[in-house]
């Protein structure tokens, strides 16, 4: 019987439509039938009645107490060096409100319900006054003006207010202080034993170990799980080797000039201040388990805010927590079991536009981590340029004002207030699941790293700098004075610290790097060898019939599909699974998609309008034309499916979206992770990210990830822009050799496929292979619906394979005289030529479907059929200096002892051009000139 729309309606499945706070439907379409959006309501935060009258009754002290809560951060004294003038406001004056006066201080004013934490329930105004600066304009403010929702900023008012006046144990300072000495103690003795070593020390920003105290006892005692950390190089080796257990012996071998990693490991390493670890640390009274994982990172430091967000996204979906969660209607962890924490520098948090980003995904659907806790490392300074120099904005911190995160300021030279600074971030955080941010006002002590003289640039700060004793000497002498600490304690904890690193200095000759590779959910997996291997990925023809006609099934009369959609997409689908030929680029996607699932893997697709793809051609995500309900057939396969498809339809971002991509794969190299470019040279937008960590990541920090870049390319006349996926740079980037063969351990793998068929086994072999590999596709966009361009059913069953090269078979082989090699699109337009000249007797096009891995072996075997070949020709759409040519071209000659004859576009400083008569002009002779009789 055949497949028909009918049969695949689902009676079972009942699209919710979407509704706004009145009830009213909204703009926006509804995913809550989508796999990986949930939504957690908003708490709610009553305030008490009685609060509410007594500001009325006090409108103008209600105003003044506003003020502060608003304006106060523009004065507090954040400035440890005391460079920082500042001016006073008359936002803050009484008088301003109409205020004070003679009769001010016998009038007692009430406290409760307008300020928090004041000792006295009345007091006069001046009382009141002192309490608010001392809250507001001190060592710690808060900043939370831009908040948009009253009730939060509410209930963060009084959190701060109330956390403000709360002492420290006497237990707690002394750790505190064991910590920053500690911290200073390393800096010492790497700066004596190492004298000429970038460390990048937390000289001046020791009051950070506090944050991280705090932050990590916080987050075990409130049922944190995991802790994901992105961090750049100032303070990480202090981290590391104090507060995360990362070995000592293993930092001096490292600093010794010795490799990180374990002997023939398929490593080239990287620099010391790149190092991660990952470990459980044990935290708090009750020994609580915490996962933290320090990250590696680029130099490109703000790099890693987006990778911290993916891979702690993909944790969540692991753990079937937050949007993955499948429980009832309240959501009573939020996915709280999570902790992303991101640390910045000061010039690079404002200066960098992948900050606003990833700040831009915090709340979006498919993106949504639960919030991110944020450190800035403030130095008041960038590389050498003073803040005036390096933003336009007063505090460095208001970029996060466009998604409503509190900023908590705290003077660096006060580590227990940055520790209520963090209690009450992670307060927020545990509460709203936002992201939440401390800026931590501090200085270098010495320049951008230890070799640099920042004297030169900044001669006043560093003459502040040089006179004044470190943060930890500073605290010591004051719990010495308080009696908290003995006398001398301090110097005791920085004797003792340093023989154990004597000790452990002294073992780095003995030191062997263990192997600490694919453990945990990488356990099963390899690194590539040295071949190329080929995988089975073909399925049976009723698997694949069954699995394409679900990717088109639909809920019952709640769900109204687009009419067109019925016929060009539904109909056509159905049509061609029925007849098992005529399957096109979208279905063969939707049959790879489809039987992953099937299969028990899950597929993340991430990009901007993915659901509909740029060119209309997917519609993995229907959209009901009455409700604005979003449906995904897909995740309706079976009642008893345990896998599901999530179509992320992102921000215009490129940089931050492929940096959560990158970090996605990095934690789930089961999922089928997929980055679409909205068309194939968008991705130079990110850039950064293609450098830093998709190319080289397993060569620097043996971190696998088979994230699929699909990037639209072809000349099609379109102009400069959105022509070319610019594969030259991709192949450049690989580390294929030119003279010895190539085999799967390549960093990246990139192909051009030309058939659906092709791309459904690339897609299915990216998750049923051994080992993990980014794949660059240089994906279509005119032969998505072009008829030659579609394959069969056939061409996808058992024992079928992805073929790097697809030969000729509609050639005689020993009639033949010239080979023509292309890739891509490029061969449809061949093939149609050359039937119009009748040459088919004598020249056979071979088409590289993969050009690295560059597969010389099957190509050899193609070559072996044309025994009377003299002529090899290369024939590219593309320009000479851009495409395959300079890749191919020394591979055919050194491996092959092929010489080719280059047929392209000439060299061209776009990749096309933007003229249409121009266009088709060099479209015809690039036919001519490959096809032509003589060379």
């Amino acid at each position: 019987m055949p497949l028909s729309i009918g049969m695949l309606r689902l009676g079972r499945t009942r699209v919710l439509p979407r509704l706004g706070r009145g009830g009213n439907q909204v703009r926006g379409y509804d995913t809550r039938n989508c796999f990986g959006h949930r939504v957690k309501a908003a708490p709610k935060i009553p305030v008490k009645e009685e609060w509410l009258r007594r500001r009325e009754a006090q409108p103008n002290l209600w105003r003044l107490v506003c003020a502060y809560r608003d304006h106060g951060h523009r004065v507090a004294d954040l400035d440890p060096l005391q460079l920082t003038p500042s001016s006073p406001l008359p936002e803050l004056e009484p008088s301003s409100y109409g205020l004070g006066g003679s009769e001010a201080e016998t009038i007692l004013y009430p406290t409760e319900g307008l300020v928090h934490g004041h000792p006295h329930q009345q007091a006069p105004l001046s009382d009141i006054v002192h309490h608010l600066k001392n809250v507001y304009c001190g060592s710690l403010t808060l900043e939370s003006a831009h908040i948009m929702d009253m009730e939060e900023k509410e209930w963060l008012a009084q959190k701060y207010e109330e956390t403000k006046s709360r002492p420290l144990s006497e237990v707690n300072q002394r750790s505190l202080l064991w910590e920053m000495v500690r911290s200073q103690t390393l800096d010492n003795f790497l700066g004596k034993k190492f004298g000429t070593l970038k460390r990048y020390g937390a000289e001046g920003a020791e009051a950070m170990m506090a944050f991280f105290q705090e932050a990590f006892s916080s987050a075990a005692s409130g049922g944190v799980s995991d802790v994901i950390i992105g961090m750049p190089h100032r303070g990480r080796l202090n981290l590391l080797i104090g507060m995360l257990h990362f070995s000592p012996t293993a930092l001096f071998h490292k600093i010794r000039g010795n490799a990180e990693f374990y002997e023939g490991a398929p490593s080239v390493g990287d620099v010391l201040s790149h190092i991660s670890v990952s470990v459980t640390l044990e935290m708090g009274e009750e020994k609580a388990p915490l996962h933290v994982n320090l990250l590696p990172n680029p130099s490109h430091l703000e790099a890693v805010n987006p990778v911290v967000m993916g891979k702690a996204r993909a944790r969540l979906l692991s753990l079937g927590l937050g949007e993955y969660w499948s429980g009832g209607e309240s959501d009573e962890d939020g996915g709280g079991k999570v902790l992303p924490v991101q640390v910045h520098g000061d010039a690079s948090f404002s200066g960098q536009g992948v900050v606003m980003e990833t700040l831009g995904m915090a709340s979006l659907p498919h993106y949504g981590v639960g919030g991110t806790l944020h450190l800035v490392v403030n130095n008041q300074l960038g590389f050498t340029a003073p803040p005036d120099h390096g933003r336009s904005s007063h505090h460095c911190t208001d970029v996060v004002k466009m998604i409503g995160a509190p900023v908590l300021h705290v003077n660096g030279d006060h580590p227990e207030e940055v520790v209520r600074a963090t209690a009450v971030a992670m307060d927020y955080w545990m509460k709203f699941r936002k992201d939440v941010v401390v800026d931590l006002v501090c200085f270098r002590r010495w320049g951008h790293n230890e070799m640099d003289n920042p004297s030169l640039t900044q001669p006043t700060m560093y003459n502040v700098i040089d006179k004044r004793p470190s943060v930890p000497d500073l605290y010591s002498m004051e719990l010495e004075s308080q009696g908290v600490a003995e006398e001398g304690e301090g110097k005791k904890i920085a004797n003792s610290y340093s023989e154990q690193l004597n000790a452990r200095l002294k073992e780095v000759d003995s030191h062997t790097p263990s192997n600490e590779t694919l453990r945990d959910r990488w356990e099963g997996l390899e690194f590539a060898s040295s071949n190329i291997t080929v995988w089975d990925t073909g399925l049976p023809e009723d698997v694949l019939k069954y699995v394409g006609a679900k990717s088109v099934s639909l809920p019952d009369d709640f769900f109204k599909v687009s009419r067109r959609l019925e016929r060009s997409h539904i109909a056509e689908r159905l049509t061609s699974l029925e007849t098992g030929v005529g399957i096109n680029w979208a279905t063969a996607e939707a049959l790879a998609i489809g039987t992953l699932l099937y299969q028990g893997f899950n597929v993340r697709l991430s990009g901007q309008d993915v659901g509909r793809g740029t060119f209309s051609h997917r519609h993995s995500m229907m959209v009901c034309q009455e409700s604005n309900s979003a449906y995904i057939p897909l995740n309706n396969i079976s009642p008893e499916q345990t896998a599901f498809l999530e179509v992320a339809n992102s921000s215009l971002s490129e940089e931050a979206v492929l940096g959560f991509e990158y970090g996605f794969s990095l934690e789930s190299p089961r999922s089928l992770v997929l980055w679409e470019a909205q068309f194939g040279d968008f991705f130079n937008g990110a850039q950064i990210m293609i450098d830093t960590f998709v190319s080289s990541g397993e060569a620097k920090w043996l971190l696998q990830s088979g994230l699929v870049l699909l990037l639209p390319h072809g000349l099609d006349g379109m102009g400069p822009e959105h022509s070319s996926c610019r594969m030259e740079r991709f192949l450049q980037l690989t580390d294929s050799q030119e003279a010895g063969p190539d085999g799967d351990r390549v960093n990246m793998h990139v192909v051009h496929p030309t058939t659906p068929a092709q791309f459904f086994h690339l897609l299915r072999k990216q998750i049923v292979q051994n080992f993990r590999k980014p794949l660059i596709v240089a994906s279509p966009k005119i032969i998505l619906r072009l008829p030659e361009a579609t394959s069969s059913l056939q061409e996808m069953g058992p024992g079928t394979s992805f073929s790097p090269v697809l030969g000729d078979e509609t050639v005689d082989p020993k009639q033949v005289s010239r080979v023509v090699f292309c890739c891509g699109k490029h061969y449809y337009p061949l093939a149609a030529h050359r039937r119009e000249l009748g040459r088919e007797d004598n020249i056979a096009i071979v088409r590289l479907e993969q050009l690295c891995p560059f597969p010389s072996g099957a190509i050899h075997s193609h070559l072996a059929r044309f025994p009377s070949a003299r002529e090899f020709v290369w024939s590219q759409e593309e320009p000479e200096n851009m495409g395959g040519w300079q890749f191919v071209e020394p591979r055919f000659r050194k491996q092959l002892g092929v010489q080719l004859r280059f047929v392209g576009r000439r060299a061209y400083p776009c990749p096309a051009t933007g003229v249409p008569k121009i266009h088709q002009q060099e479209a015809k002779q690039l036919l001519t000139d490959t096809f032509a009789k003589s060379i």
